[in-house]
């Protein structure tokens, strides 16, 4: 298990800490999708967005599923994307709008 670096405390004092591997699950299709994880509980996730699993819920029936069907991508900390298919085609992350430089106008115009 890696271990994190955390900073605590006012003069920067620092704690070492177990950091639990998670792993990364996106939303490959453009409908929201419901992942049921261990314990009851759901990720939503939105169309084409991520989110982060624990191991132990990759492994989960329902989550095979969907891989399986290529609804879903997992990405391991360590590892390369795992998905059903052989669709190799990618999307640019970025949302295709030239954002400017950023400076906010005020007053009246």
């Amino acid at each position: 298990m890696p271990l994190a670096v955390v900073p605590i405390g006012r003069y920067g004092s620092k704690r070492v800490l177990p950091q639990a591997s998670m792993a990364t699950i996106t939303n490959k299709t453009r409908k929201p999708l419901s992942i049921p994880l261990p314990g009851g509980k759901k990720l939503r996730l939105g169309p084409l967005k991520s989110g982060e699993i624990s191991p132990k819920a990759v492994d989960r029936p329902p989550v095979q599923k969907l891989i399986e069907a290529g609804d879903v991508e997992i990405f391991g900390p360590e590892q390369k994307p795992r998905r059903a298919g052989g669709d190799t085609s990618s999307r640019p992350l970025s949302g295709g709008k030239n954002r400017g430089s950023g400076i906010r106008r005020t007053g009246d115009r």
